[in-house]
């Protein structure tokens, strides 16, 4: 019974790895050297949101699978932004609070992307953009990041969601 706690889970790993693909493609020096994402704190976790929503987006399923997976993406996600917090010194009192207007920040951005992208309207996706990332005027990088969101979403798209779910994601260069 205790040398289960040692094998390693093959389901548990796939969400970490498309998880850690996630984090990595935000992480991309271009979006903030270039396309003017504030390098923040704040800044880094809409990127993360982004392509988390991206990822969702391409989740959506009835499959039980995909949503498991999708789920557990999702609380690999509030789990990692609870222990930056806490590595940020946020205390246990403030924490919950945080992690809930973190919550509502990204439900927010995935439903606003969600139905402008569903809507194939790229201006509506650049106003969720200005919104919600750029503290200034922008429109160039907004342009960018837009173009690229819906590049990624049909690169996406293409890859089969069996692949997805076994931690194959394949994400671009941020062009």
């Amino acid at each position: 019974m205790i040398l289960g706690l040692f094998r390693k889970n093959p389901a548990t790993e796939a969400v970490y790895a498309v998880y850690r693909a996630i984090v990595a493609q935000s992480r991309r020096p271009r979006f903030y050297a270039e396309w003017g994402v504030p390098d923040t704190v704040t800044g880094r976790f809409d990127m993360i949101c982004l392509h988390l929503a991206l990822l969702f987006r391409r989740l959506r399923s009835e499959r039980k699978e995909v949503r498991d997976f999708s789920q557990a993406v999702f609380d690999l996600f509030f789990k990692d932004m609870d222990r930056s917090l806490r590595e940020m010194g946020a205390g246990d009192l403030a924490v919950p609070k945080k992690i809930q207007k973190m919550g509502n920040v990204f439900y927010g951005l995935l439903t606003n992307l969600n139905e402008a992208m569903d809507r194939n309207d790229a201006a509506a996706v650049q106003a969720v953009l200005a919104r919600n990332l750029f503290e200034a005027d922008a429109a160039a990088s907004v342009g960018k990041l837009a173009d690229y969101l819906f590049a990624e979403a049909k690169k996406l798209d293409a890859q089969p969601l069996d692949a997805i779910v076994a931690g194959r994601i394949e994400l671009g260069e941020a062009a």
